[in-house]
């Protein structure tokens, strides 16, 4: 992959995008969770020179320090980007709590709330300063197995790597020079307290799945179809009853 011809191409994406936007749009608005996605994407946009809004919402977090390394580095090296730390966990655990009053406990509703609490956070600080949210899903998250939660950080206005493997994502990574400890540390969406990855949710790795995207003959393709259409309610449009004219006027 021509890492260079890539980069300007995203670059002119962002730009254009708020450039002949019929609203105005202030401000880019990422959040930054120490993994590699989140690292591009806020580098990127730094890069265009236009207002970048980097933000750190831990939510019972077991270690924030890669997303803190690398905002402190944004801020350095940036001066249009600008570093807001908020910890959302007491408004989480008042939450929590209040949904176990009524027996509402589910641990994979629980991890998901925590992307959607991100997600709000993300938008308040978007409404506050006339900005637009950021995704940070790569190709194979977001259009192969789906793994991101519904209105949490699936909820974006634009994704500037949604067409890129996360290979190729780590291949623009070494390019940039993000550090080298996010561009090696084992992808986890942080929703967890146990920490557990992204691999050991999935099953397979992301090399594995993008070997079964392109290769039918692979494997892993039979995993990667089950894990991919057990998804597909996030990926498809959302379903709608159309209802006849004839019916209306009957």
């Amino acid at each position: 992959m021509n890492n260079k011809a890539v980069v300007l191409h995203i670059l002119n994406w962002l730009k254009a995008y708020i450039d002949n936007s019929k609203r105005e749009i202030s401000a880019f608005i990422v959040g930054v969770s120490g993994g590699i996605d989140s690292a591009l994407v806020s580098k990127l946009c730094a890069l265009t020179g236009k207002k970048t809004i980097v933000t750190t919402l831990p939510i019972k977090s077991v270690d924030i320090s890669l997303s803190l390394l690398h905002c402190k580095q944004l801020v350095e090296d940036h001066s249009n980007v600008t570093h807001f730390e908020i910890d959302l966990s007491n408004v989480y655990d008042n939450l929590k709590d209040s949904f176990a009053n009524f027996g509402f406990s589910s641990d994979l509703g629980l991890a998901n709330t925590k992307a959607r609490m991100r997600m709000l956070a993300l938008y308040q600080i978007a409404a506050s300063s006339t900005g637009i949210v950021v995704g940070t899903g790569n190709k194979v998250e977001d259009f192969g197995v789906g793994f991101y939660t519904k209105y949490g950080d699936g909820g974006v206005d634009i994704s500037p790597i949604a067409d890129l493997t996360k290979s190729e994502v780590r291949s623009l990574a070494a390019h940039l020079e993000i550090h080298e400890d996010i561009i090696k540390a084992p992808p986890t969406d942080g929703l967890w307290e146990d920490g557990r990855s992204d691999e050991q949710q999935l099953g397979l790795s992301y090399e594995e799945i993008e070997e079964a995207m392109l290769n039918p003959d692979s494997e892993h393709y039979q995993k990667y179809i089950e894990i991919r259409e057990d998804n597909l309610h996030k990926m498809n449009p959302i379903p709608v009853c159309f209802i006849d004219e004839k019916i209306k006027t009957s």
